[in-house]
């Protein structure tokens, strides 16, 4: 295998939950692009737009009806590289400050819950607000932003206190950096890509909710996290397994098994005896492909 690839591999296999999360973004961004350009060399149409059709989540219900699993697959799909390397960098920020308190599964968890509580509140607001009446039948929302928002989120209520420091700004406690990306998701509504910024804020304010009711001894995602351990171990259970495949042929008895077993037995006790009396090099070719298979059981 290539070295580069293994160096990849094994930087998955050893890699922290938050890694694989960055893995998983960055191998679905690639594979859009590369199944974007391999359509593109044929002239049949614009892969690219075609897989963000399938998997971007729709605003329309009707829509979204026919295509379900796009409440799940939007939070993992980005177009631009500008749009997946921010969202890369805030989750490894706010996502290793996270680990410091909080397990893996909870960030899992909270990326996840994250990510469909911005999507609900994206479907909502396109729906009910009159303002986007017009274009709720053709608004789409993909990328990590909810999920991103809500461990950021998420990790500044646990430790709100907590200092990072900041080129330019200096030590700035992490309450107020999580704030100040709210303020700038609500201020920037009406300015344009406003069902991003909606499905942000559903995901800080899940964010929210999750570590003050944690704090209290309350876990709410309880339910939610079985069936990640469920799921889990039903791949595991699945990649586990092998196919056995056995000749043709009618299925021995016990008694017929043990009479052939004694008379394999007795085959390897003559040729062990002949080897003993006149040495190795007196087998023929037939007794040492014996001796050669019975070796190997």
């Amino acid at each position: 295998m290539n070295p580069f690839v293994q160096d990849i591999k094994n930087q998955y296999k050893n890699g922290s939950v938050l890694i694989k999360l960055i893995f998983v973004n960055g191998t679905v961004f690639l594979g859009l692009h590369l199944f974007g350009l391999l359509v593109w060399f044929f002239r049949i149409s614009d892969g690219s737009k075609l897989v963000v059709e399938w998997l971007a989540l729709p605003a329309d219900i009707s829509q979204l009806l026919f295509k379900p699993w796009t409440i799940i697959s939007y939070m993992f799909l980005h177009e631009s590289f500008i749009h997946i390397l921010f969202n890369m960098i805030v989750l490894y920020f706010g996502g290793t400050i996270f680990l410091n308190y909080l397990n893996g599964k909870k960030l899992v968890v909270t990326y996840l819950l994250g990510g469909l509580a911005g999507g609900l509140l994206y479907i909502l607001a396109f729906n009910l607000l009159p303002i986007f009446s017009y274009v709720s039948t053709i608004s789409i929302a993909l990328g990590a932003s909810a999920s991103v928002m809500a461990i950021l989120v998420a990790a500044a209520t646990y430790v709100p206190n907590y200092i990072v420091r900041l080129m330019f700004l200096g030590e700035v406690k992490f309450k107020h950096i999580a704030i100040g990306y709210v303020i700038l998701d609500v201020i920037s509504i009406p300015q344009g890509n406003a069902g991003g910024h909606i499905a942000h804020l559903g995901g800080a304010l899940f964010g929210f909710l999750y570590i003050q009711q944690l704090k209290k001894g309350k876990d709410f995602t309880l339910g939610f996290s079985r069936f990640l351990d469920y799921l889990k171990a039903f791949f595991m259970t699945q990649k586990k397994m092998k196919v056995v495949y056995k000749k043709q042929g009618k299925t021995k008895t016990d008694q017929a098994y043990n009479n052939q077993k004694a008379d394999n037995q007795k085959k390897i006790d003559a040729i062990l005896d002949k080897i003993s009396k006149s040495g190795y090099d007196s087998l023929s070719a037939e007794e040492k492909a014996i001796l050669f298979d019975a070796s190997k059981k």
